[in-house]
């Protein structure tokens, strides 16, 4: 049976750092060559763990699979060797990556789309913002799920003993995370501690009502719909961190994941970064609040 995507890995420059990159595209064109869009997915793993080969079983693979998106996941350098701003560095080399090779890669270099889990949701924010504030590459849409942003404890995050994914567990990640940094953390290392949220890229996330990063990213979603950007979020009655990756065959799961599927859908034939983009918000989609 043919497979329904290719894997390719190169090695790209992020500083002095040469950072493994994979990169899937569709076997079959669904679209016409340059129409497809580009997705950068970061893995997760609290900033201290992790590693691209996550791609297999996050959301970003199906994009690849069954809507002909073209994806790239960097090995990005881990807090435990290299703490910030290393990651965000590396994140922003791959995205120039998928910018500059748009013509090689028949993407349209109008709709390139960030996204991951967790950490890798903290890390699309980051790089959102970073992004923005460098003004070279436009972003059309974000997609951080159930996203790491903020240093300090939340209601959600403070005293939260659940597993996978903890308070004790944050607090040890944020730290190493952080380690180079004294005082407050600028917002492109604490996405929560923003206070622009202005022209940034339309978002969509799902989230857990019970888990650890409830409320970040709630408050992450209004900030943004305050700024006057599109944002929506469901919520889901669990406490399971990446409950859709984990337990992804859990009707919840498959509840959460054709979400996002009909949202990125949603998206992918709305928005596109530049002077006519969109300004209308993504239509709530049975969200379960």
């Amino acid at each position: 049976m043919k497979k329904a995507y290719t894997i390719e890995k190169r090695r790209i420059p992020s500083g002095d750092y040469q950072m493994k990159l994979l990169i899937l595209r569709p076997a079959a064109r669904k679209k016409p060559r340059e129409q497809t869009p580009g997705i950068l997915w970061i893995h997760g793993g609290g900033y201290v763990t992790g590693m691209a080969g996550m791609i297999y079983f996050s959301r970003a693979i199906a994009l690849v699979k069954k809507y002909g998106a073209v994806v790239i996941t960097p090995e990005y350098r881990l807090a435990g060797k290299a703490p910030y701003p290393a990651a965000l560095q590396d994140c922003y080399a791959a995205l120039s990556y998928l910018y500059d090779h748009a013509a090689e890669l028949s993407i349209n270099p109008r709709q390139l789309m960030i996204g991951g889990e967790s950490a890798g949701g903290g890390l699309t924010a980051a790089l959102c913002m970073y992004a923005r504030d460098q003004g070279k590459i436009p972003i059309a849409f974000q997609m951080p799920l159930y996203p790491m942003l903020d240093d300090r404890d939340t209601p959600s995050s403070s005293r939260n003993h659940r597993l996978p994914w903890n308070t004790f567990f944050n607090h040890a990640a944020w730290k190493k995370y952080l380690a180079n940094i004294k005082g407050a953390p600028p917002p492109y290392a604490a996405p929560a501690r923003q206070q622009d949220y202005a022209a940034l890229p339309p978002a969509y996330t799902f989230v857990g009502s019970k888990e650890p990063f409830y409320c970040e990213t709630l408050a992450y979603t209004e900030n943004l719909q305050k700024a006057g950007v599109p944002a929506h979020c469901h919520v889901y009655p669990t406490g399971f961190h990446a409950f859709d990756m984990l337990l992804p065959f859990r009707k919840i799961s498959r509840q959460a994941i054709a979400a996002f599927e009909r949202q990125y859908l949603y998206a992918s034939a709305h928005y596109f970064a530049g002077p006519e983009a969109e300004s209308s918000c993504i239509p709530p989609d049975n969200p379960i609040e």
